[in-house]
């Protein structure tokens, strides 16, 4: 509204001073001497301001309301998106996954065992003993998951299932161990049947217990 009554004063008063002048100009042309030029401008830019000048600054802030009006109204700032906040991730290094290690790395001791073992029938059969015992890796897996969604405590039966399991994967690593050693030195299949048998009985079956 302020530049629209400013714009509405000077084009007013120039307009108006321009006519004023040209009137008086016309009116005596024989005395059109400099003073008298300076006069008419003064006078004419004076009658310019109040003839002109002022119902221009009306026009002007009529002009700057109605333009104000036909603005649309300023919408407010959109609040900023609240994204819901992110679960929880699951804790992956609670005592669950402890122990579901330790029967994996267990497993990895076993089969590394294995490899240093001279290839024989003998060896082909503890091959067999061992990819049993990593078979049953999803089961401890599936009792961990168990307990972590119970929330079970040490003394709950699934933490029993689970350290039981614990144990029988840590002894059999130390079974396969000294077969795996017996068979460095007697890779003859009569020799060590006997450890093999045993061997064997002792694999941990966690879906059938």
């Amino acid at each position: 509204m302020g530049r629209s009554a400013l714009w509405g004063l000077v084009i007013g008063t120039l307009l108006m001073s321009a006519l004023l002048m040209s009137g008086l100009v016309l009116s005596s042309p024989d005395d059109a001497t400099a003073t008298s030029v300076v006069a008419t401008l003064i006078a004419s830019g004076m009658m310019g301001v109040v003839m002109g000048g002022v119902p221009g600054t009306l026009v002007g802030l009529v002009v700057g309301a109605i333009r104000h009006r036909s603005r649309p109204p300023a919408l407010p700032p959109r609040p900023p998106t609240l994204l819901p906040p992110l679960p929880p991730l699951p804790p992956v290094n609670d005592r669950w996954a402890a122990m579901v290690g330790r029967c994996e790395l267990s497993v990895r001791r076993v089969a590394a065992a294995v490899t240093t073992v001279p290839p024989s029938p003998a060896r082909a059969w503890l091959e067999r003993i061992v990819a049993q015992f990593a078979a049953e890796l999803p089961d401890v897996r599936r009792i961990a998951d168990l307990g972590r969604a119970l929330g079970a405590d040490q003394a709950h039966p699934v933490a029993a299932r689970l350290n039981t399991a614990v144990h029988d994967f840590t002894s059999f690593e130390d079974e396969v161990g000294r077969v795996a050693l017996q068979l460095l030195n007697q890779t003859s299949l009569d020799a060590v049947r006997t450890h093999l048998e045993v061997l064997e009985q002792q694999l941990p079956h966690l879906g059938k217990s």
